[in-house]
């Protein structure tokens, strides 16, 4: 399956996940290019799009592999698997805290994370490769209380799938290729999104109504 960009991808996600158009759903997306997939998600099904903030945690010999994430509100999540010193892992958390702060100040003007109790939480991205900042955003989310907790994806490989299904409580996936190199190799238009961008899709409103802690 290949999209032709992240609206494409947000349309068919969209569809995928129409059966929770009853359930009271709040889409909380993962800039940047989550966002873009989330916006058409939300005004599929007509509720409020918000943002959570997780950032990778990058090894030290090579800045692209993950070893894990963190998010706004104090989520970790550290691949046990990868060695790095302790020293390191401590400044490299604190760097990424630092991004997630400029961003929530950025996307939200430093309002906390919505009012989620009762509610069903859809944390959506534009596809995931290890799934670490996927769940650290879910972990962020799941502190908040939400009735139903769902990842939402277009693209993932099959043991990310597996891994996201130890986190939330539903997984809606549209495709788990085998043969998995990068997300962006299952979009024809991949560009990156910029801060501006966000910003602007998250002033869009939709109907419903999400309280800021």
């Amino acid at each position: 399956m290949v999209f032709a960009d992240r609206r494409d991808a947000g349309r068919r996600l969209a569809a995928a996940l129409s059966h929770l158009r009853d359930r009271q759903p709040f889409v909380l997306a993962i800039p940047r290019g989550g966002v873009v997939v989330g916006r058409v998600i939300a005004d599929h099904l007509a509720c409020p799009l918000d943002v959570v903030v997780p950032r990778k945690l990058r090894a030290p010999f090579n800045p692209e592999l993950a070893i894990g994430a963190v998010a706004e509100g104090g989520a970790v999540f550290i691949e046990a698997e990868v060695p790095v010193g302790a020293a390191y892992l401590e400044e490299e958390v604190r760097a990424q805290r630092r991004e997630i702060e400029r961003r929530v100040t950025a996307y939200r003007g430093g309002r906390g994370l919505p009012a989620l109790e009762g509610r069903t939480a859809i944390v959506v991205d534009d596809g995931i490769a290890t799934g670490a900042t996927m769940i650290a955003a879910l972990r962020a989310v799941r502190a908040l209380g939400p009735a139903h907790l769902v990842a939402a994806v277009p693209v993932a490989p099959p043991e990310g799938v597996a891994r996201l299904a130890r986190e939330a409580d539903e997984i809606v996936c549209l495709s788990a290729p085998e043969a998995f190199h990068a997300v962006g190799q299952f979009y024809d238009d991949f560009r990156q999104v910029e801060d501006h961008e966000v910003i602007a899709l998250l002033q869009v409103r939709t109907s419903g109504s999400g309280d800021a802690r």
